[in-house]
């Protein structure tokens, strides 16, 4: 409990300070976001694998437009983090997480066990010209009422594959519920013949049931428009909460790469459930590091990306070195 406290803290201290320099607000956005977002070991851009780890990430998502939020809202937002552009954002998510060894009825000692989390995400979100803050909860369930099963095995069936054998074995049912807050800064670097390029700095921070985590990430992109949002971002841990945009230009698109580094407090998916204490669980590793690259499109109020994610080791007895996923992000505005 001590570490996740010290973690939360810390991140908790970074967004304060960085909070002590005042920015101008930008350009209102009076429209909606929708957003939908698929990721899956076996989408890659590389050699996909089958069904191990993080194996697949669905959300859907809505961000509300600019500075139209009711005044205990607004007022809250104010009072948390400051002057800027207001937003609000409300999500569902679901997580699939399994071992190696898919087709054993009991998977093995030292394998990452089965587990599904249906998470709901509610953030605020504050923006001025070159930077994004977000603080919000998410809350839900990790276990068989996350519906892993039903939608992994029942999604094999529907093409024909072979279903994974061991989900009797998944952590059990336990409600979750945990705070998150993050900062993005957006800092031009040089514009030549239209072509612009940037860095995105930022930090974020996570405590509750499902993962304690610290996390700093730094994100180099090159394109057009890069004052349209605040980057990609995965499902995953990090700063989430970046579907808005608004398009400064009628194409605008970018490519970019970044790399990331965690230090991780607790993970319930990996070191078993709290309401049963003979779960099945591995030991955690406290750094994870992760590399992103991708491209993002923007046109006509549709926003399109992809990236491919490579990440180090989350536990000790992992195999196969870096672990990659595919992410596939659509945004439309209303």
């Amino acid at each position: 409990m001590q570490t996740r406290l010290t973690l939360s803290l810390g991140a908790t201290a970074l967004l304060a300070l960085a909070s002590s320099s005042a920015m101008a607000t930008p350009l209102q956005d009076p429209y909606g976001t929708w957003t939908i977002q698929g990721e899956n070991d076996a989408v890659s851009t590389l050699k996909g694998t089958s069904d191990q780890y993080y194996t697949s990430g669905l959300r859907i998502n809505w961000t509300s437009g600019t500075d139209n939020l009711p005044l205990p809202i607004a007022n809250l937002n104010h009072f948390l983090m400051g002057n800027g552009q207001q937003r609000i954002s409300i999500g569902l998510q679901q997580l699939i997480f399994t071992p190696r060894e898919t087709q054993m009825v009991q998977p093995p000692q030292g394998d990452r066990p089965y587990a599904s989390l249906m998470l709901g995400t509610v953030n605020l979100i504050n923006d001025t010209d070159l930077s994004r803050t977000v603080m919000g909860i998410q809350f839900g369930v990790m276990g068989p009422a996350g519906l892993g099963r039903q939608v992994q095995n029942g999604f094999h069936n529907l093409i024909s594959d072979t279903p994974n054998k061991g989900w009797s074995h998944q952590l059990a049912n336990q409600p979750i519920m945990q705070i998150q807050a993050g900062r993005i800064w957006r800092l031009p670097i040089v514009n030549l013949y239209g072509v612009g390029m940037d860095v995105l700095p930022a930090v974020s921070g996570a405590a509750g049931d499902y993962r304690t985590y610290a996390d700093a990430a730094a994100t180099f992109r090159i394109g057009q428009g890069l004052n349209s949002d605040f980057g990609n971002s995965t499902i995953g841990p990090g700063t989430d909460g970046t579907d808005a945009f608004r398009a400064t230009r009628p194409l605008a698109w970018y490519f970019y790469g970044g790399v990331e580094g965690q230090a991780v407090g607790y993970d319930s998916s990996l070191q078993g459930s709290t309401v049963r204490a003979n779960a099945p669980h591995v030991d955690k590793v406290w750094d994870v590091g992760e590399i992103h690259a991708g491209v993002a499109v923007m046109w006509h109020g549709v926003r399109l990306s992809y990236s491919q994610n490579w990440q180090t080791a989350q536990f000790k007895t992992q195999k196969a070195g870096l672990f990659n996923y595919g992410s596939v992000k659509l945004s439309v505005k209303f």
